[in-house]
């Protein structure tokens, strides 16, 4: 299938669509959306959920087909394997056909019950909604730490300023998500690209829970190298670090060197000096290396973005039919209707 969906092979959408990429949540997803469907149900609109499975090793894609076989409001996205989150959630949201779109994970850290405090930020007039945490439970003080730090960062070196404590869970209108799938750049950080298509934007703070089933596929390293992606994404401070690091040691290789010449000229030029000799070599040649990793960091995202691959591939995608909820004021003498689906 091609990257982007037929539109008019999609009939016209709901209301809301919630976006939702799976990656071995099989554990979680019937709970997940007994709650994402008692919480939409409750807004009132037709609805959509727009599941992603992002190449998953479990059973979530087999959770997944039987939830659309009970719930038409489901749609399924089954990526042809593994392709990272963030490139999941653009196959979602590629998929999502709602007025307003919602980005939430499967693992029940971000509530459900919260999206209706998005959906009243957007009837206020906001574009971007976003969920800000007052607490990280189940996460660790390593982990709270370094997140901290890196939202830090961001906001003092990066272009586009990011919220603090925030993740991918917000709401956004149909203009901010066709404007946000305009930018289809490989190295995709998702976080950076939410504020960087700008649109008023507004906060709803909220309670982050631990996950509710399964562990983490984020480690450590994982979220050092997506903090590399954002960074190199959306600042070019680490070339400009290389700059000044290759100026402060020429700078400190002339004075050394100068108080070599002195010395030799003063008190001549003994031949012991071994020490002194490898650690100017050592030190000369760690900063050229981080020099050239620096540059070989920007130089890789080029030549990935020059290749001109499209960001995934859909092994097969079934649409969701969502439910219309009945008139509550029906014209006089005309009975309530039942809930009717869109074919």
């Amino acid at each position: 299938m091609q990257e982007r969906r037929n539109e008019a092979a999609i009939p016209a959408g709901p209301t809301f669509s919630v976006v939702v990429p799976v990656f071995n949540e099989g554990e979680g997803l019937l709970e997940f959306h007994a709650r994402l469907a008692r919480v939409m149900r409750g807004l009132g609109a037709p609805w959509e959920v727009v599941y992603v499975n992002d190449g998953s090793r479990d059973a979530s894609l087999t959770v997944l087909e039987g939830l659309r076989a009970e719930d038409p409001a489901c749609a399924i996205v089954n990526l042809s394997r593994n392709f990272g989150k963030e490139i999941a959630m653009t196959a979602g949201l590629d998929h999502a056909r709602g007025a307003a779109v919602v980005v939430i994970d499967a693992d029940l850290q971000d509530p459900p019950e919260v999206i209706p405090e998005l959906v009243a930020g957007w009837r206020g007039g906001f574009d971007v909604v976003y969920a800000q945490r007052r607490q990280r439970a189940g996460e660790s003080w390593l982990k709270r730490t370094t997140a901290d730090l890196f939202y830090r960062l961001m906001q003092s070196v990066g272009r586009v300023k990011l919220p603090r404590d925030t993740g991918d869970f917000r709401l956004m209108s149909r203009r901010a998500v066709d404007a946000l799938m305009q930018l289809r750049e490989h190295h995709r950080f998702m976080k950076g690209l939410f504020a960087w298509v700008g649109f008023p934007t507004l906060a709803v703070a909220y309670d982050r829970a631990p996950r509710f089933a399964g562990r983490t596929s984020f480690n450590y390293w994982k979220l050092w190298n997506l903090a590399i992606e954002g960074i190199t994404s959306f600042t070019t401070m680490p070339l400009k670090l290389a700059s000044y690091l290759g100026l402060l040691t020429a700078a400190v290789a002339l004075v050394y060197g100068g108080n070599i010449v002195v010395r030799a000229l003063l008190f001549g030029n003994p031949v012991p000096g071994y020490p002194s000799l490898m650690t100017v070599i050592l030190f000369l040649g760690g900063a050229q290396l981080v020099t050239l990793g620096v540059m070989g960091e920007y130089l890789g995202r080029i030549f990935n973005e020059t290749k001109g691959r499209p960001l995934y591939f859909v092994e097969r995608f079934t649409p969701s039919r969502p439910m219309v909820p009945p008139d509550p004021f029906p014209p006089p003498g005309e009975p309530v209707a039942s809930p009717a689906r869109v074919p």
